[in-house]
């Protein structure tokens, strides 16, 4: 490549908290117009290796190495260096736009005050003017209003787009995205992947994408470079990393995501990658699994769910009577069979969550009925409805909010047999360390992945995916008959991703779980769903088998969903 060409040199980049080293002594070089892609698992380094270009750490980080953005050294900088540097010459997305962006503040405020530092001889009217075409540029939809709307009142990927018009209000050389798209569905991560690819040629911008998904890499790098526990261990051209991939880590990473063309027994995990295990697997292996094909038998229904809706009061009367509502799910009918997986999909705010609550009566339904083994469960008293809790069990997206901080994991897991008054699960802390509940909680632990070790540990000790492997153990400990999964893997790297999935398919095997699985990851559900239903605006809109739903869809939503699944 042209020296000329190269906008950012990166040479031997070392971030050290103490005697931990995170990042280990990186190189690379950016060109202009060219989106470098790095790629890699939670705790890679990825993150702490661009917070470090833009003067970000906390003090006590140690940073060493030479940033060279032309001729300013980004690493020998103070902080008055850095703000003549920040949303100038580089600028960065960051992955929660909800936590980004100041919840007091309006959206066209916050933008405006990232312009004012560099605004020259502009006016307030131009300033304000200039925000409205950026809004425009990142087509947010009625930019005049979202100028004075606060961010609560926008969705996840208008919040992202205000977010991107933000890091480009000054024109920046290079844009920093740290996984600008993870939190969202992928109807709209298309959106915004698409938006930067346009703003990218239209600015000539260079771009840092920071993701862990190389199926997300693949839609928009032309440079990709992998980062394992700090180190590089593979750099190339995007078509070389992906298509002929040297390092087991990178193969490990392309494998363990869900393929759409066929349905593995199991997931190949990146841990069997690096410990060289044999992942040629036998024909058999490689067959379609079970739960990827129709039950072969006529299964009773479990859950029956008849003209089920749930509606929202949005404005009320001084007097209390509604005069605004919302319909969040919207007359769904259907049966969940024992024993299968049954799979809904579908975009943010399309009742998905909320018609799962329904059916626990977490919330109120308002009209319809959900039935139990043929027991209406709306006309259960409290105390009736708390004896058949046990049995229904819910798995929720975030782990670590779900867990109490100040519990350990071991007594978070033992938690619903002390509520539901079973035999052993005394109360109060560990009386009696040897019970036979204690026993059954350290089992538990292990057949989800979690070392008996762990038992005192609390929720921050552990990675996501530990934590999710908890919320699992929790939900599971009382030996339920329907599990929901709400969005229980949509926060976690692709390659615990796999391992979870794998575990809830070991279990449901072992234990003949019946899932409700909750998602807006087509591939996941295509991996995991015996049926899959698609809701849209409330209303189930189609609904068959995994194949039927991918290779034959009857309806112009269900065909954006899936062509919105990122490929490599």
């Amino acid at each position: 490549m042209n020296k000329a060409d190269t906008i950012l040199e990166v040479k031997g980049l070392t971030v050290a908290f103490g005697d931990n080293c995170v990042v280990d002594n990186i190189s690379y070089t950016l060109q202009r117009g060219r989106t470098l892609g790095i790629v890699g698992e939670s705790g890679s380094g990825k993150s702490v290796s661009s917070l470090a270009l833009m003067g970000l750490l906390p003090k006590q980080a140690s940073v060493t190495g030479v940033a060279k953005l032309g001729d300013t050294d980004l690493l020998t900088l103070g902080e008055e260096g850095f703000r003549t540097i920040r949303g100038r010459r580089i600028s960065m997305i960051f992955q929660e736009p909800m936590t980004s962006l100041n919840p007091v503040q309006r959206c066209g405020e916050q933008v405006l005050e990232m312009m004012n530092a560099a605004s020259g001889k502009r006016n307030a009217e131009e300033r304000r003017e200039r925000v409205i075409e950026l809004f425009k540029e990142v087509l947010l939809p009625r930019p005049d209003k979202i100028f004075n709307s606060y961010p609560h009142e926008l969705s996840g990927g208008q919040k992202q787009r205000v977010m991107i018009a933000m890091a480009l209000a000054n024109s920046p050389d290079i844009l920093i995205a740290d996984e600008p798209t993870t939190a969202l569905d992928v109807t709209v991560q298309k959106i915004i992947l698409d938006l930067l690819r346009q703003l990218q040629h239209k600015h000539g911008t260079s771009i840092i994408f920071i993701t862990h998904d190389l199926g997300v890499i693949a839609q928009v790098a032309d440079d990709i470079m992998v980062m394992y526990r700090g180190k590089v261990v593979e750099q190339g051209t995007a078509d070389t990393i992906l298509h002929n991939p040297q390092e087991p880590y990178t193969k490990g990473l392309l494998a363990c995501r869900p393929p759409l063309d066929s349905r593995p027994r199991r997931l190949p995990t990146v841990e069997e990658f690096l410990s060289n295990e044999e992942l040629r697997m036998k024909n058999e292996e490689l067959a379609d699994a079970p739960n990827g094909s129709p039950l072969s038998t006529p299964h009773s229904p479990l859950i029956t769910v008849r003209d089920l809706s749930v509606t929202y009061t949005l404005k009320r009367s001084l007097f209390g009577r509604p005069l605004q509502t919302l319909k969040g799910v919207d007359g769904v009918s259907f049966d969940i069979r024992e024993g299968e997986t049954l799979g809904l999909v579908g975009e943010s705010g399309c009742g998905k969550s909320t018609l799962g609550r329904a059916l626990l009566r977490l919330i109120d339904s308002s009209s319809g009925t959900v039935s139990y083994r043929g027991k209406p469960l709306n006309t259960l008293s409290p105390k009736e409805m708390q004896a058949l809790r046990p049995r229904l069990q819910v798995i929720f997206q975030d782990p670590y909010s779900s867990l109490n901080p100040r519990i350990t994991i071991g007594e978070a897991i033992a938690e619903p047999l002390r509520v539901h008054g079973r035999r052993g699960a005394e109360s109060g802390k560990r009386k009696t360390g040897n019970g036979k509940w204690r026993d059954n909680v350290l089992e538990l632990m292990q057949q989800v992945g979690l070392k008996p070790e762990w038992y005192d540990r609390y929720p921050h000790e552990l990675s996501g995916g530990q934590r999710q492997r908890v919320c699992i153990a929790r939900a599971l400990i009382l030996q339920p008959e329907l599990v929901i999964c709400d969005e229980s893997v949509s926060a976690l790297d692709v390659s615990v991703q796999a391992q979870v999935l794998n575990l809830l398919n070991d279990l449901k095997e072992r234990h003949h779980y019946t899932y409700l699985f909750i998602t807006h990851d087509l591939s996941v559900v295509h991996y995991m769903a015996d049926r899959i239903m698609v809701m849209q605006r409330g209303r189930i809109v189609e609904s068959g088998t995994p194949d039927d739903i991918f290779l034959h869809p009857q309806t112009d939503y269900t065909r954006t969903l899936i062509d919105a699944i990122p490929r490599i």
